[in-house]
């Protein structure tokens, strides 16, 4: 396997070791994308400069024998939540083109603390709104599998620039799956982790995005990879009031996953909430027949989860005005009246979002919490007696970039609306923690598979999904490029 797409443990091991300099590994990486032009649009800014400079320190602390647990590792960083001093900051908004973060993120802080070398910051959809990545400063991003299709949103440009080989780990955030979904649609690997468990680090507003779960978190190409990330990013923060005691360490339970024979999976192919189209209920199914095989149990399960309608309500209460507060805080934080001033440059579909969400009301608010309740208890009746719960990430293989989310699904009518599109977002509502891992292809597209554990299960959720890894494995379409 190339450099491009070996996993981040190895790039770092090699690093420590010596077998490879630091500054050769990240100008293997930027020619890398110079080279391919970036065909999916994954890169809002490219850090050439910056990203040679980190490289050359790396160089020097590992000879004065620091050890650095992503040593040269290179990093995609999402334009959203995230920031690093001095790099252009635009949460995918035209009005924010020529804007520069002020401050470096904790998150940020603390991956380059840790040897890794941020090359470039990846696309999303304006202010994250989307579940397909695509904006008017920088156009649409795609999945490496098939460029007529889109990466998913909203953490797109990470899951673009991982699957293509032009980074080896990389950051996202997750409101309703902008973790899984693009994850999904790329072929990656990803964790939406406990809340609290990876510092957000706002200083305009620390409490905002706790409903529902907000979280931000690590993105790779192996499961591996994805715990040792996790375990340099999780940990309270000043910053984050929300922010929680670390309450394990991840790599280890991904290094060494258990036995299939050892598992006992819960399997629900729809949640009991969703229409999901045959080829992806195949294809998870095949996957976990591998597993089944190889020794573990798997046993379908009802999930009685309150009504479809009461739960899109609740979560569009919840959502809404999660953005008309981002909104809010653009104007706090930057001195932007974005509606008001950008109206023009901003999506209907972000628009309207945000219109609805001033105009909830604050009863009516506090009233979703109990739709979310039931739903909370009726994942963890389900928990109790198996290691995970696994269902699809997607209804359907990923969308084309014009695509809209489609009318129907398996013969079920949608409403054409994007919560009828993906499993993801009830676990945001429910806060538990999920691991998107590949469970095959659809006609050569990607599919995903949530594995869904107890609030801090984040170790034995990667130990199944390294044992995923382990039985199915998958590759890239540009791997030998």
């Amino acid at each position: 396997m190339s450099l491009h797409f070996a996993s981040a443990v190895e790039i770092a091991d090699a690093v420590r070791s010596g077998a490879r300099d630091p500054v050769d590994v990240v100008e293997s990486f930027l020619e890398r994308i110079e080279r391919r032009g970036d065909p999916t649009n994954a890169f809002v800014s490219v850090l050439e400069t910056d990203a040679r400079e980190r490289a050359a320190a790396v160089r020097e602390r590992v000879a004065d024998g620091e050890e650095l647990p992503l040593a040269g590792v290179p990093v995609a960083v999402k334009d959203l939540a995230e920031s690093k001093a001095g790099v252009p900051s635009t949460k995918g908004l035209a009005p924010l083109a020529d804007d520069v973060a002020a401050e470096t993120s904790v998150t940020v802080e603390r991956l380059e603390a840790a040897g890794a070398v941020v090359v470039g910051t990846s696309n999303t959809p304006e202010l994250g709104h989307s579940m397909r990545t695509d904006n008017e400063l920088q156009g649409p991003t795609a999945t490496p599998f098939d460029l007529d299709r889109n990466a998913g949103g909203s953490s797109g440009g990470s899951a673009a620039a991982l699957a293509d080989g032009c980074c080896a780990l990389a950051t996202g955030t997750d409101v309703g799956g902008s973790l899984r979904i693009p994850a999904a649609c790329c072929g990656v690997v990803s964790v939406k982790p406990s809340f609290g468990l990876v510092p957000r680090g706002s200083r305009t507003n620390g409490y905002r995005g706790h409903t529902p779960v907000r979280v931000l978190g690590p993105m790779a190409r192996d499961v591996e990879s994805l715990g040792l990330m996790l375990d340099v990013l999780a940990g309270p923060a000043r910053v984050d009031p929300f922010g929680v005691p670390t309450p394990a360490t991840y790599r280890p339970a991904a290094a060494d996953p258990p036995d299939p024979s050892a598992l006992t999976l819960a399997y629900s192919p729809d949640l009991d909430i969703f229409a999901v189209e045959p080829s992806v209920r195949e294809a998870v199914e095949r996957t976990l027949s591998a597993l089944e095989a190889a020794g573990a149990t798997v046993e379908t399960v009802d999930v009685d989860a309150p009504a479809e309608g009461e739960l899109t309500h609740a979560y569009s209460l919840a959502v809404t005005t999660f953005f008309a507060t981002a909104v809010a805080e653009l104007e706090a934080d930057r001195g932007i009246d974005l509606l008001e001033e950008h109206g023009d440059a901003v999506p209907q579909e972000l628009r309207t979002l945000v219109s609805v969400g001033r105009s909830n009301d604050a009863a009516d608010r506090a009233a979703a919490d109990l739709p979310r309740t039931e739903l909370y208890h009726a994942v963890e009746d389900v928990l109790e007696g198996y290691d995970a719960l696994v269902c699809p990430t997607l209804a359907t293989p990923p969308l084309t970039h014009d695509e809209p989310i489609p009318a129907t699904i398996d013969d079920e009518p949608t409403g054409g609306v994007p919560t009828a599109w993906t499993l993801a977002w009830p676990f945001n509502m429910t806060g538990h923690p999920v691991v998107n891992v590949p469970a095959g292809t659809v006609e050569g597209l990607p599919v995903g598979m949530q594995v869904v554990g107890p609030t801090f299960a984040e170790p034995r959720l990667l130990g199944v999904a390294a044992a995923v890894e382990a039985t199915v494995g998958w590759s890239y379409p540009g791997a030998d490029d």
